[in-house]
């Protein structure tokens, strides 16, 4: 039994140390190139008999920004972005950094389950992810306003899940 577990352990170790050299790596130094110089035959200039017209370039459009936004919606008591709302938040950012001068405000809203305090807190936690996720896409913090308004102003019956799930929202308005 022992020469049986010596000549075993010999053989893992020849097969390790195999398996070892197989596996190094193996560097191939790249010899330079020379660089061979040619010179340049002269090149004769022959002036144009007929002017060259210069064609005037096109300045570039400058496209107005779109602010149509659509609402981002929240779930039930939850101020995280849903990530169906990131293609949405991603198109608001592209339009909002196209005129810089811009200023927006984002009302967050909630439904009416719970306290009016934790429906406030709520509505501002919204607003500010919103606003988080738009300052991380490159819109300047100080075009955005964050304002709660907690479940003050339903857009829908709060008698219904519908119409609690369209109150949980923020709502993008220009800035005067």
């Amino acid at each position: 039994m022992k020469i049986f577990r010596t000549s075993f352990l010999l053989a893992a170790i020849v097969l390790l140390a195999i398996t070892f050299q197989s596996c190094k790596t193996k560097k191939v130094i790249a010899k330079p190139t020379p660089t061979v110089q040619k010179e340049a035959a002269p090149v004769e200039e022959k002036t144009p008999s007929v002017p060259i017209e210069k064609k005037e370039e096109a300045a570039p459009v400058e496209e107005k920004p779109d602010y149509s936004f659509t609402n981002v919606l929240f779930e039930f008591d939850s101020g995280v972005l849903k990530t169906g709302s990131f293609e949405v938040l991603d198109r608001m950012a592209r339009e909002m950094k196209k005129d810089l001068t811009a200023k927006f405000i984002l009302n967050g809203h909630s439904s009416q389950e719970g306290s009016a305090a934790h429906n406030m807190s709520l509505s501002v936690d919204r607003a500010n992810s919103v606003k988080s996720y738009l300052i991380n896409a490159g819109v300047p913090a100080a075009n955005l306003t964050v304002k709660g308004y907690g479940a003050t102003k339903p857009v829908a019956s709060n008698d219904n899940e519908t119409g609690r799930a369209q109150n949980r929202r923020v709502e993008f308005k220009l800035n005067p």
